[in-house]
């Protein structure tokens, strides 16, 4: 091939969805910098003729055999193969939220989809009865069917989360560096003015009872507060680069994700009973037993025993990602992983030899393309 052939060749190459991808690749590339190691300055420099001879061995390369395989594979998604076109079914039972640039949905055990409403962010309630969403100005809970309960106006509504028992619930939501907690009814909104303003990270409830929640500040530190008795139970040191939050299923620990540790603490004290360093985890969830934590990473993800954190982690998957997001099917059985540069689901087995069942063209079936993974709930009817 020609050397003006193949200069003509890479300015038209055009893959799917180009657009979209280069935002999602900046993204990538833009946390990989955040997250580098820092190297002392280095004292040469590659010179242009240099750089001339590497990208003529680039060019040779993309002109081989080898290297248009490369430009076709760029050319199509990555994933699985042998995936389902569509999403004919879940793999066992429970229900499934997502939220699309179209709206959240639910998706039922056979695979039916239904549009809930224009919606920014969505999560289900402990028991899968309700569903909170938010858009810009707006916190609205709804039914899984899609009916509106009720609708509090408040501003820049960000990552409501809804926590209690069937009948006593809250739902806690950030407004700009606020966090608001207001009943299941939607009665009672307070601010939580006098703790400090909160860190752009999910707050999570502790199941039970008892309505307590963990939320991370602008400062890196884990607060655990009450919001019945307005009472600030403890405050963590802090954590740089808090990611995600979330409870054991029994409600004795709290785990804490950053960008290069995960930090595992009693329920009722702030000093933490483990730390392990894991470079890159984007996306956590305990198993509904509570015995294993899944932890997504940029292309693989790993399995590791929740108690203290031990042991080595075991590799359930991998691919070439960026994955996005991890959840556990209600039974414990399956892990779904969000997988959007392939356009896939891919259902992972979470026991044996992790059988694989993935599902392709997510985003046809969202109307609006790929959407957030919100979560896996409820094993039985609500």
């Amino acid at each position: 091939m020609s050397e003006d052939r193949l200069r003509k060749l890479l300015v038209e190459l055009r893959a799917p969805d180009e657009e979209r991808a280069r935002e999602r690749s900046w993204r990538i590339v833009h946390a990989a910098f955040a997250e580098r190691h820092p190297l002392g300055r280095r004292r040469s420099m590659l010179r242009p003729a240099a750089a001339l001879v590497a990208l003529a061995a680039v060019a040779a390369a993309l002109a081989s055999p080898p290297g248009r395989a490369v430009l076709d594979s760029v050319r199509k998604a990555v994933g699985v193969e042998h995936s389902k076109a569509a999403l004919f079914s879940l793999p066992t039972r429970g229900r499934v939220l997502a939220t699309s640039m179209t709206g959240s949905w639910v998706v039922a055990p056979d695979g039916a989809t239904r549009l809930l409403g224009p919606f920014d962010d969505a999560s289900w309630s402990p028991f899968g009865r309700f569903v909170v969403a938010s858009r810009a100005n707006e916190l609205v809970a709804l039914t899984p069917d899609g009916t509106i309960r009720w609708k509090l106006a408040r501003p820049d509504v960000r990552f409501p989360r809804w926590g209690g028992t069937r009948t006593d619930t809250r739902i806690a939501y950030l407004t700009g560096g606020r966090l608001h907690v207001v009943a299941g009814d939607g009665t009672g909104d307070i601010d939580a003015g006098r703790l400090p303003a909160a860190d752009p990270v999910a707050p999570a409830w502790q199941p039970g009872a008892a309505h307590v929640l963990a939320y991370a500040t602008a400062r890196g530190r884990v607060s655990v507060y009450d919001p019945d008795r307005g009472m600030l139970l403890w405050r963590s040191a802090p954590y740089p680069h808090p990611r995600e939050l979330l409870w054991t299923p029994d409600g004795k620990r709290l785990l804490l994700v950053t960008r290069d540790r995960l930090v595992l603490f009693a329920a009722d004290r702030s000093t933490p009973v483990a730390v392990r360093f894991v470079q890159g985890v984007i996306d956590a969830a305990f198993a509904p037993d509570g015995g294993r934590v899944a932890l997504l990473r940029r292309d693989e993800l790993l399995l590791l025993g929740a108690d203290r954190l031990r042991g080595r982690p075991e590799r359930a998957f991998a691919g070439a990602g960026p994955f996005d997001a991890v959840a556990w099917s209600p039974d414990g059985r399956w892990l779904l992983v969000a997988w959007p540069e392939a356009d896939q689901w891919v259902f992972v087995g979470a026991t044996g030899r992790h059988r694989l069942e993935a599902v392709s063209n997510i985003s046809r079936q969202f109307e609006g393309g790929f959407p957030a993974l919100e979560g896996w709930c409820c094993a039985t009817r609500p």
